[in-house]
Parts: structure tokens; C-alpha cells; sequence
């Protein structure tokens, strides 16, 4: 879905709109129909069973917000298991949309709207939502066995307990039936469409486009069109509902972010999506075959979906058997000319770790792709966390130096991507790139850039010898190093005259023979850590509005939308701070040391125990202050915020 807009534009979330209130006013629709009340921005939030369909129903209406004009950020939390247990708790599945007429940073802290489809998903949710909220309730699923189920002794529709909400009752499953009646279908697979009846109901409230929906539910179910056509009627008998029913008085427009964006061609993309674009562009602009070996794993796996489906592009995908396999598969690609990646998450490194050593010592290009994940072990396949910096640092034997690249948007993962392979190639070492879950399934407006605007990754194979022996024999050397970068020459197999050996055991510098030399271990060894030192990295930025901040926030990877959101609501209330995002974690940004001793107070947000902070204080011997949650989940704007107003008033 793409659509234009102009005008470039910052602007902050005011403080009040941050917190969640709807503004207030509205006019009387011309025909003196229903009021139609104008907002900013608006926060929903879908949830039901992991098998009502929440996330497809997130999905529709964040491409037909993205297809309106709006800008948006969206937080899919779904449960682990493939049908978690039906109305229960942890079988809750969400999908929160946050969108608005003007440049906004996250999913939002809490909803302004909750979409109750059973008991378990108000319960699951009902903490989240802020007093005067609108909660509409899928009246039928609160029968006595649902609500037995997560504690309701009573039903929370009629004990008084959501007084203090605007509670909008609506049979959601008997309406989408009674609407589907025409098309002769069972009761349960009508009772399937009520998630698009509730599509049709938010799409109504909301001024939506609807023609998108209804062309990609004739397109999804195209094998089966009676079930297209029913979906198509919910959705559709969901819309006419809002529209006469006398429950919903009003609905809400919110314009379009005209003045958010530069110029140009938008799209609605994900962070899992936009990486893979990455790769493919960061291929054809080294016009090298793109080569993915990989194990499915969440939330990883819809890379290799992805990458699968554009063999038209060069791009060959390998499903392998198992994680080694995958990223041997992917090494073996690197020494043939390709450009090789391999994808994963936290589980996945443990297990590539040994290959990943081996290309370190092989120097060849890799780019190894970790969507990180709640962890220690299996942990939380489905939620978010930052905690493998330390693994993506040191975790390998031996001294086994390798970049590391981090994402800071869903729409950043296209030029992370790029930036990563820029690296790979450059300086024949793997890399690599730490996104995330809250990234990965994370959307938000992108926009699709010019081919001129891409940069040019073309390397060059040694084609002949490279070095003169003492007799004059010329000869190939393949560890004689570029004196710029200290990269090695990529030699493609089968060029005449280019064999050389290959394989774990240390190499003779220059000659590439098997050494066991002390002093040459240590000398290759320092070449290859000097080698990640000196990469060419862009000084990292600091934004200090005024100067005189005495208080640095610094962040990396995907904290860096609910840091900005905090850094406008601390500004906004007349304190200073500055704010800095890294995307280079190694090495790090060669102006970092004299940034951080420029603050008396450093305060570093991360989803992990203080990994980043960890390696501040020992690199540049600066007291920074962590601030840190392992919740599954992103930091809200409004939590940041108190944290850092107590950082700058301690």
C-alpha cells in the first residue's frame, strides 16, 4: 500500500496528547446525521483468542490507515503456542495501532480504544486502559464458563466495574451469524467472520478506507469465494452497524500527516520486511547473488518467507536442517561470491557461534541476522528483548572480533541492512545485525527510496597474483592485507592461479599456510581486532536543543522511538536534556568517548540487565546510569520519561 505526501515537518507529541487523552470538539455531520468529532491521534487495541484473528484484523486496518495518510506505529503481542488455549489468559492476542495526524514515535503507552472479543482479553488488558477510555465488549462470549475461566465470579458488565469507561456492549457473534445467514454456512464458520464484523464497526468509528479490505479478502480466500464473499458481508454488515446503530453517537476523523514526511512515495512496511528489501537492495547494488541460509525460527522466520518468494532478484534461500547447517550453508556461499546471510535469534546464535568464529578466522563476508527475543534458552519466542549484545560481542571462543550493527525503526532495518553488507564487503569480516521482535512485527510509514539514492557496494575479486617472492615468482597471497582497511583479497573458487587453502587452523600471515607460530598467532590476531577497530563508522549524533544539557539519554536499537517520545515530554514540561542514538556497537563511534565525558549525567535505557551500559563504563570509565526492564515488552514514553525527570532532579 503506498501513498503520497509533502511537506517536510517535525513536530512533537504536545504532552497532553502523549498521555492519552482524546481532544475534545467535534460538528454535526451536514445532513444532521451523527457527530463526527476531529482528533490528533487515536491508540486501538484488537484483542481476543490467538485464533479470532487479531492480528490479520491489526493488519487490515493499519494498511488502510497507512493507505489514508497517517503516520503510525504498531505493536503485534501474540502468545507463543500455535492455538494457545481458548480463553484464557496467556491465549490473549493483541494488536495495538497508534496513529495520527502528525509525526509520532511509538505504539502509544495506553489505548484509547480496547476491542474486547471474550472475558480473558478485558481482563488481559483492562490494566492497560486509562479511566474514560471506550472499551467495546463482544457482549456474547460473557457466558458463565468464559468468564469462570479467568476469575469472573461476576460478570464485570453489570457488577459497576467498568463505570468508569465508556462501555460499548455489542453481541459481535450473534450480529456477524444473523448478517452471513444468506450464505448457508455452519455456525462456527460464520462465527469466524466476527472479526472482520468488528474490522467493519473500527473502520466506520474511524473514517477508513474500505476498498483495500474488501479487494484483499476476495484475493485471500480466492480458492474460495463463498467465504471471501461472507467475510466481505461482515465486514461490510460491521460498518452498517456503526452507522444506525443509536450505541455509537459519534465517530472520529483524524487527517492525514500531511506535513510529517518529505516528499515522496510511502508505504506501510515492518521491521522483518524492510530488512529483507535491504538485503536484496544491498545484492543487486553489489551485484553479487544473494544467498540465504537459514533455519526458521520466531521471530526470524519471515525473513526467509520473505527472501524466498524473489528468486527474480538473484536470490537463492535455503531452508536448511538446522542451525549450523544454515550458516554453513551460508559461509560456504561467501567463499564461492555471494552475498551470504544467514538469520536467526538468540537460540540460533548459540548454535552458529562456532561457524560465525570460523568466518572471523576465513575472513570472508557474512551477515548474520539476530532478531532478538526474550530469553535465557527458549525463553519467550513471541516477545521482545536486547539481550544478546554481549552474546554478538564475546560470544565465541577465542578473540573472535565482529561488527555489530542495530536498527533503530521497523523502516531503519532497510538501511541498517545496507549499512551492515557496506561492512561485510568492505572489510571481508561476517557482521552483525541485532534488530528485534518489537521491530520485527512492528510497522510503521516508509519511504521507498530513488535507486540513486542507494550506495554503491560493488567490490572487486582478485583476479592474479598479488605478491613478488624474493626469486620473482609472482604468486597469490590470500592474507595480504589492503593497507586502508586491512581486508583480505575475496578470490573466487576455480580462478586459475588463485588456489589457496582454507579452514579453522591459524594462518600464516600472508600465505594463508597452516601456523602455529606464537608470534604470528599473535600478530593475526591483533590484525584481525585492529581490522573491526578501524571500520569507517559516521560520529554519532547528539541532539541538544539548547546546548547546555547536563543529562545525556543514550539508547541503541529499538528504544529509540519510546526514548525520543520521553525526551519531547521532558522537554515540553521545560527541563533540558539531550538525547544521542547509536547504531554502531562495535566498534563504537570514534567521537562517543568525548560525548559522553561532555555530560555529568549518563542514563542509558535497554530491554536487558545493562549490556550497553556494561561496556560504557569499561571502554570509556564513565558512571553510567541503566535503566533497564526484561518485560517482554517495549518501554512506554510516560515510564522513560519519569525516569529520566529523576535523573536530571537527582
Amino acid at each position: 500500500m503506498t501513498s503520497q505526501v509533502s511537506s517536510p515537518a517535525e513536530q512533537a507529541e504536545p504532552a497532553d496528547q502523549q498521555s492519552g487523552r482524546m481532544p475534545a470538539g467535534g460538528q454535526r455531520a451536514a445532513d444532521g446525521g451523527k457527530e463526527v468529532r476531529r482528533l490528533d491521534r487515536v491508540i486501538i487495541r484488537f484483542a481476543g483468542d490467538s485464533g479470532d484473528g487479531m492480528q490479520l484484523t491489526g493488519d487490515r486496518f493499519t494498511s488502510e490507515t497507512a493507505s489514508f495518510g497517517n503516520d503510525l506505529s504498531t505493536l503485534p503481542n501474540f502468545p507463543a503456542e500455535i492455538r494457545a488455549p481458548a480463553g484464557t489468559l496467556p491465549g490473549v492476542s493483541s494488536f495495538q495501532l497508534h496513529f495520527a495526524d502528525h509525526d509520532i514515535l511509538t505504539p502509544g503507552d495506553a489505548p484509547n480504544v480496547l476491542v474486547a472479543m471474550n472475558p480473558a482479553a478485558l481482563k488481559a488488558n483492562l490494566p492497560d486502559v486509562p479511566r474514560g477510555a471506550e472499551i467495546i465488549v463482544n457482549t456474547d462470549e460473557f457466558t458463565k464458563r468464559p468468564m469462570a475461566k479467568v476469575g469472573y465470579d461476576q460478570s464485570p458488565l453489570e457488577d459497576g466495574s467498568l463505570d468508569g469507561y465508556q462501555v460499548h456492549p455489542v453481541p459481535l457473534t450473534t450480529l456477524t451469524i444473523e448478517a452471513l445467514k444468506e450464505f448457508g454456512l455452519s455456525r462456527k464458520e460464520a462465527e469466524r467472520s466476527k472479526n472482520m464484523f468488528a474490522l467493519g464497526l473500527l473502520s466506520w468509528m474511524y473514517h477508513r478506507p474500505t476498498e483495500s479490505t474488501e479487494k484483499f479478502l476476495r484475493q485471500k480466500f480466492a480458492k474460495k469465494p463463498q467465504i471471501a464473499e461472507a467475510n466481505v458481508a461482515a465486514f461490510r454488515a460491521g460498518w452498517n452497524f456503526g452507522e444506525t446503530t443509536e450505541d455509537f453517537a459519534v465517530s472520529y476523523e483524524v487527517a492525514p500527516a500531511t506535513t510529517a514526511f518529505p516528499t515522496g512515495t510511502y508505504r506501510n512496511i515492518s521491521g522483518n520486511l524492510a530488512l529483507s528489501y535491504g538485503l536484496i537492495a544491498a545484492s543487486r547494488q553489489a551485484d553479487l547473488p544473494l544467498f540465504l541460509g537459514s533455519y526458521p525460527i520466531t521471530p526470524a522466520s519471515d525473513i526467509l518467507h520473505e527472501l524466498s518468494k524473489h528468486k527474480n532478484f538473484g536470490v537463492r534461500s535455503f531452508q536448511a536442517e538446522d542451525e549450523i547447517a544454515g550458516i554453513g550453508a551460508a559461509l560456504g556461499a561467501a567463499f564461492g561470491g555471494s552475498l551470504a546471510v544467514t538469520t536467526t535469534s538468540g537460540p540460533g546464535v548459540a548454535l552458529k557461534s562456532e561457524t560465525i568464529g570460523l568466518a572471523v578466522s576465513l575472513e570472508l563476508p557474512l551477515l548474520v541476522i539476530d532478531i532478538q527475543r526474550g530469553g535465557p534458552s527458549t525463553g519467550l519466542p513471541t516477545k521482545t528483548e536486547q539481550a544478546d549484545l554481549l552474546q554478538a560481542m564475546y560470544g565465541r571462543n577465542g578473540e573472535a572480533p565482529v561488527p555489530i550493527v542495530a536498527p533503530k525503526t521497523p523502516a531503519d532495518c532497510f538501511d541498517a541492512a545496507l549499512d551492515a553488507a557496506r561492512i561485510a564487503l568492505t572489510y571481508r569480516t561476517p557482521v552483525f545485525l541485532l534488530s528485534d521482535g518489537y521491530l520485527a512485527n512492528g510497522s510503521e510509514p516508509w519511504r521507498v527510496p530513488e535507486v540513486d539514492e542507494l550506495p554503491d557496494l560493488r567490490v572487486r575479486f582478485a583476479t592474479g597474483p598479488n605478491h613478488v617472492l624474493a626469486d620473482g615468482t609472482e604468486v597469490f597471497w590470500p592474507y595480504k592485507r589492503d593497507p586502508e582497511t586491512l581486508a583480505r583479497p575475496w578470490a573466487v573458487p576455480g580462478t586459475p592461479g588463485l588456489e589457496h587453502r582454507i579452514g579453522g587452523i591459524e594462518k600464516q600471515d600472508g600465505t594463508g599456510n597452516i601456523s602455529y607460530d606464537p608470534a604470528n598467532h599473535d600478530h593475526m590476531v591483533r590484525v584481525r581486532q585492529a581490522k573491526v577497530d578501524g571500520i569507517a563508522v559516521p560520529d554519532v549524533e547528539v541532539d541538544d536543543p539548547t546546548g547546555d544539557a547536563r543529562t545525556l539519554v543514550l539508547g541503541w536499537g529499538s528504544t529509540y522511538g519510546p526514548i525520543t517520545a520521553a525526551v519531547r515530554r521532558v522537554r515540553a514540561a521545560g527541563d533540558r536534556i539531550a538525547q544521542a542514538h547509536l547504531r554502531h556497537l562495535n566498534p563504537f563511534p570514534a567521537n562517543l568517548g568525548t560525548v559522553l565525558e561532555g555530560y555529568q549525567k549518563v542514563v542509558v535505557p535497554e530491554m536487558n540487565l545493562g549490556q550497553l551500559a556494561t561496556l560504557l563504563r569499561a571502554r570509556y570509565l564513565v558512571d553510567t546510569r541503566s535503566f533497564t526492564q526484561v518485560r517482554g515488552l517495549p518501554f512506554k514514553a510516560e515510564q522513560l520519561a519519569t525516569a529520566l525527570k529523576e535523573a536530571i532532579d537527582d
